[in-house]
């Protein structure tokens, strides 16, 4: 007797690879093919088209690649769409507040750091100075929630980022120079609080821009 064949499901074609995944060999391949097509397009030096490619075969995740060739169009000529060249992850990611206090005293943070999701800064007769303009941003949003008693809390952003925030000012002043980045994946700055006889100032930094925050982010991991 003859089975009866039964007749094979469709397979839906496979999307891409979420950002997590662990890169493959022919995902790397894949990515060094638009490289070298780019390089040979002219759209790449020789110089970048070589950090590239060592970036690539350096990646561990899809997440990593993708944004190596986010500004080249695929092959065809297309337009590429996929997610932005940034290095954080999920907006609002879980972790703990970072604390930054200064009584009758001062307290700074700047330089290349790893800014999370959330910092308290607290100033009592002393002054905090919270410099963000080559902090590598682990999140697309930041809240600083700053508290001054007859103290002075300063924040500092790069101009190419939106600063965002609400506060009070009681016999002090509470001050935030609201920004509004042309990038809608730019990082996101929120300052709340309030000042008692003291200054809260966040403003952008003149000249301070940051340009390719994935490449940071990677350089500063040690990937």
């Amino acid at each position: 007797m003859d089975l009866e064949k039964q007749p094979q499901q469709p397979v839906a074609p496979a999307g891409p690879a979420p950002a997590g995944i662990r890169a493959s060999d022919a995902d790397r391949d894949r990515i060094a093919d638009i490289l070298r097509e780019a390089m040979a397009e002219g759209r790449l030096t020789a110089e970048e088209h070589a950090e590239r490619v060592d970036l690539v075969y350096r990646a561990k995740t899809v997440g990593e690649l993708e944004p190596l060739v986010q500004d080249l169009p695929a092959p065809g000529g297309t337009a590429r769409q996929g997610s932005p060249a940034y290095g954080y992850g999920a907006e609002g990611a879980a972790g703990p507040a970072e604390n930054l206090v200064a009584v009758f005293s001062s307290s700074t943070r700047r330089g290349r750091w790893r800014v999370g999701g959330r910092t308290n800064a607290f100033a009592l007769f002393g002054s905090v100075e919270i410099d963000l303009t080559e902090a590598l941003f682990g999140q697309r949003l930041t809240v600083v929630n700053a508290t001054s008693l007859f103290g002075s809390v300063e924040i500092k952003v790069p101009e190419n980022i939106s600063l965002r925030g609400s506060g009070t000012g009681i016999f002090g002043n509470f001050e935030v120079d609201t920004l509004e980045s042309a990038d809608p994946e730019a990082p996101v700055v929120v300052v709340n609080g309030y000042s008692v006889f003291g200054n809260v100032e966040a403003k952008p930094k003149r000249g301070k821009l940051i340009t390719n925050l994935h490449r940071q982010l990677r350089k500063h991991l040690g990937h």
